[in-house]
């Protein structure tokens, strides 16, 4: 079991989740993110934080949900990671933030019965309760556990036209096969 004080909820396709409140270096409104060519999937950009450049991970990905559009209450929890060696700050995408609460009790409770259910819980360091609502308190430092490297890739958006703007015809399996003749 282990202990926990205050934390951050937010919400993720109508689940709770909390995250250590100490972990927590902002909450930001959406905001345009910067994306990366050939980034994962789940690595959703960059955003400029007062000249840093922070990246931004979909939440939604990583704990295995279905991607959803943006909404007036997104928001981009701003928290540190680490893993024993480094130190990094990254945002987190999350669908609403409730507010920064103490949970009911001061114990985080683990699934007892994860190994049964052949559930990999790394994500989740356990679970607390707040006004009786369940709380998944997630587990910064090992969000990225099990996530394989280079894990599907987020296709990267070319604007309609762009190869005519550079006076370049696109590549056609048509015309490898003629240049091959």
């Amino acid at each position: 079991m282990t202990t926990m004080t205050d934390v951050v909820t937010f919400t993720v396709e109508r689940a709770l989740y909390g995250v250590p409140v100490d972990r927590v270096r902002e909450i930001l409104d959406k905001r345009p993110i910067a994306p990366m060519p050939n980034a994962p999937a789940y690595l959703l950009g960059i955003i400029d934080l007062r000249g840093d450049n922070i990246p931004v991970v979909d939440l939604r990905i990583l704990l295995g949900l279905p991607q959803a559009e943006d909404t007036a209450q997104t928001r981009i929890l701003v928290a540190l990671l680490t893993d024993g060696r480094r130190e990094a700050i990254i945002g987190l995408r999350t669908d609403k933030v409730i507010e920064v609460t103490r949970l009911d009790e001061d114990v985080l409770r683990p699934l007892g019965e994860a190994e049964m259910l052949r559930w990999q819980g790394a994500t989740i360091a356990g679970i607390g309760r707040r006004n009786g609502e369940v709380v998944s308190v997630i587990d910064l430092d090992n969000l990225f556990e099990g996530v394989p490297l280079g894990a599907g890739r987020r296709p990267h958006p070319t604007p309609e036209g762009a190869d005519a703007l550079h006076g370049e015809t696109p590549v056609t399996d048509d015309r490898v096969a003629e240049a091959s003749h």
